[in-house]
């Protein structure tokens, strides 16, 4: 009982804190949602610069077909751009929350999978941002061109955009939090090694229908979310190995001690 905090507070005491760190959350969303409304067009223009260059130096064009449909997508880029810049103080106050009820053990094991959320999440939205959008874009606008004696040319609306880049994004930042769920569950005891070594086989089907299922309905696209989705998940299983490791050499060490 030593590796609890003294503090042992009654529920309405933790509803009020629980409260209090709600509100701090809504003012973090508030306020960085303030801020990315903006700098909404400049923030667009980072979102829209993989469609740039993969139109070239012909130019290429955004359109809006609703009166209404600019405004919203400042607004959409604004909510959107809240949720990824406050995304850490949300997760220090979830944190700030839970660590009183946890053993000091349960601490040390959490904290570096906490830690590893933003960076795996920016890695798979980096992926998606300077590899797979513009490969993927390169390819749909190659079906410009001369049909039948029409010409035929890409208009994309601004608003159809913005959603394809944040489905890109959101689909391979939270598609390259798996090795994070993987290990909980395998420090939970739900999963072993051993167990996601024979389901391998079923996770290269569930790959790839995860990719067809989050990614545009192109073959280049997918196989970009469900190749390194495989790889992850080869990563995880020598990474548990390396832990199990670990568990057995200290398990040992204190058996002997003992």
């Amino acid at each position: 009982m030593k590796d609890l905090d003294d503090s042992k507070a009654p529920l309405l005491d933790h509803l009020i804190e629980l409260r209090g760190r709600l509100l701090k959350c809504v003012y973090a969303l508030f306020i960085t949602g303030a801020v990315c409304f903006y700098f909404s067009e400049q923030l667009f223009a980072i979102l829209v610069y993989p469609l740039k260059e993969a139109f070239g130096d012909g130019g290429g064009r955004l359109v809006y077909t609703k009166l209404y449909e600019a405004f919203f997508v400042q607004v959409k880029i604004a909510v959107f751009g809240a949720f990824c810049l406050s995304f850490p103080i949300i997760a220090n106050q979830l944190w700030a929350f839970v660590a009183p009820g946890l053993y000091a053990k349960e601490k040390k094991a959490l904290l570096p999978f906490i830690l590893a959320t933003p960076f795996l999440f920016a890695m798979g939205a980096s992926l998606a941002y300077f590899v797979v959008m513009p490969t993927a874009f390169h390819f749909f606008l190659e079906f410009q061109g001369n049909s039948s004696g029409l010409q035929v040319e890409a208009l994309p609306s601004a608003d159809a955009y913005l959603g394809l880049v944040m489905q890109f994004i959101l689909a391979f930042g939270i598609s390259f939090l798996m090795p994070v769920l993987l290990m909980l569950l395998n420090r939970a005891g739900f999963v072993s090694r051993a167990q996601l070594i024979a389901l391998r086989r079923y996770m290269i089907v569930a790959a790839f229908i995860l990719a067809a299922v989050l990614t545009p309905p192109d073959v280049v696209s997918q196989l970009m979310l469900a190749i390194p989705l495989l790889a992850l998940y080869e990563v995880t299983i020598i990474a548990i190995w390396f832990t199990d490791r670990k568990q057995a050499r200290q398990l040992g060490a204190s058996e002997a001690a003992g």
